[in-house]
């Protein structure tokens, strides 16, 4: 990964609820709309719109199954920036 790839997946997670999502999703498969915002405690409407966004940017994967959309990582690696922050104290 060069720099220009780094930054551009830096400044499409850096967002409290992003983060959220993808700490959700590090230790479960996947999870409807609904049952992420029950984990995260935010709006759907702002939900779905990271959501949305976090798809388009390659971050997520998206599965529909009837009315339900069930999202998941698209690659799992991306949760070790959340491991490197965790680590940091960055408080």
């Amino acid at each position: 990964m060069n720099m220009d790839e780094a930054a551009y997946m830096l400044r499409a997670i850096s967002n409290e609820t992003r983060l959220k999502v993808i700490d959700t999703l590090r230790d479960i498969d996947e999870l409807t709309v609904s049952e992420l915002v029950n984990e995260i405690g935010c709006e759907q409407s702002l939900l779905s719109h990271h959501l949305t966004d976090m798809r388009a940017k390659g971050i997520l994967n998206c599965r529909k199954e009837g009315k339900n959309c069930f999202y998941s990582l698209k690659n799992r690696q991306i949760t070790q920036i959340l491991d490197c922050l965790k680590s940091c104290n960055c408080n």
